[in-house]
């Protein structure tokens, strides 16, 4: 069976011409592409690639700070963090359903994304393979690792794609609330104690390299992958990874100085005469090991969402008996 993972991308093979030219005369006027409207096998991929590991990744995302609802410092504490769990489970869900839609000429659906996740053919994003060591890294991950997430997911707004689209919509303004969560609990650690202080640095220093690594490499050239000119090229997104995260640094690199936090990297200042932050690359071959599941934590997660997944296999099949059409 044909497989969207194994595609070649890059190519208009098979593509009727005349087809094609009329789609892209459709993404250049600015319109929304649906999900029964015709579109090239290249566009439908990297939609299913792209879209499946951000829904995936909100419900993988949600784990590292599931880990502390029961070891938040305060009742308040505990029901914001259950909340904001609660939301990032509803995203992945409302995002597996867009992939579904775009998966269905290849007669595949939900089940099978969570079939290629276990198996490692589905990836989930850099970030969420680390661990959380302490109460500050609850707050590093709502701050900054969501305060890039709306960075890269505002830079999809308008995304050609209407589904995808409209579920950004809802995200973005929901993934808002989640920055301040982390924010509010970066501000209580900064303004605490000089233990505090040291435990909200020393998530700094952890958490620095995956968040340069968030955006991605800057070219195929760094790690031999990457999809950013296509989604360009079909205006799903509009900047490069290195643009999106200069304008993290832009944004949160004055935030983290006017706290008297540091970032483990003495080469990072801004070259007013190159217009951009100066920074140490992060090491790229440590990235491909971490998205291929070589992560500090990658087994412990999957081993959650396998066990979910085997223990509520009767909901699947109550479903199915009940004629349901969707695992």
């Amino acid at each position: 069976m044909y497989h969207y993972l194994e595609h070649q991308k890059g190519s208009k093979t098979n593509e009727d011409p005349i087809l094609y030219d009329n789609f892209m005369q459709r993404i250049e006027n600015g319109d929304k592409i649906e999900a029964n409207d015709w579109m090239p096998a290249e566009y439908r991929d990297t939609l299913i690639k792209l879209i499946s590991m951000h829904g995936i990744s909100e419900i993988m995302g949600a784990l590292p700070e599931k880990e502390w609802v029961p070891k938040a410092p305060s009742l308040e504490r505990k029901l914001a963090i259950m909340a904001k769990v609660q939301d990032e489970m509803g995203h992945g869900q409302l995002l597996l359903r867009v992939t579904e839609d775009l998966m269905k000429p290849y007669g595949r659906n939900r089940q099978h994304l969570m079939e290629d996740l276990l198996s490692g053919r589905l990836k989930f994003h850099n970030v969420f393979h680390m661990p959380t060591k302490t109460w500050a890294d609850a707050g590093m991950v709502g701050w900054l690792v969501d305060g890039a997430a709306i960075i890269s997911q505002t830079n999809m707004l308008d995304a050609s794609y209407g589904p995808y689209q409209r579920a950004l919509q809802r995200i973005c303004k929901e993934e808002v609330f989640h920055a301040q969560h982390g924010e509010s609990i970066i501000m209580a650690l900064a303004e605490g104690t000089e233990d505090q202080r040291k435990i909200l640095q020393d998530s700094l220093n952890r958490w620095w390299p995956s968040l340069l690594m968030f955006f991605g490499p800057a070219s195929a050239e760094t790690t031999g992958s990457s999809k950013q000119e296509i989604t360009i090229k079909y205006n799903i997104r509009k900047s490069t990874n290195e643009e999106l995260r200069q304008a993290f640094l832009d944004k949160y690199m004055p935030r983290v100085f006017s706290l008297g936090l540091t970032v483990p990297d003495e080469t990072m200042h801004y070259d007013d005469v190159q217009e951009k932050w100066i920074y140490q690359q992060p090491d790229w071959n440590e990235f491909k090991l971490i998205i291929q599941n070589k992560g500090p934590r990658s087994k412990a997660r999957l081993k959650v969402r396998e066990i979910a997944y085997s223990n509520n296999s009767w909901v699947r099949e109550a479903l199915a008996v009940a004629g349901g059409d969707r695992p």
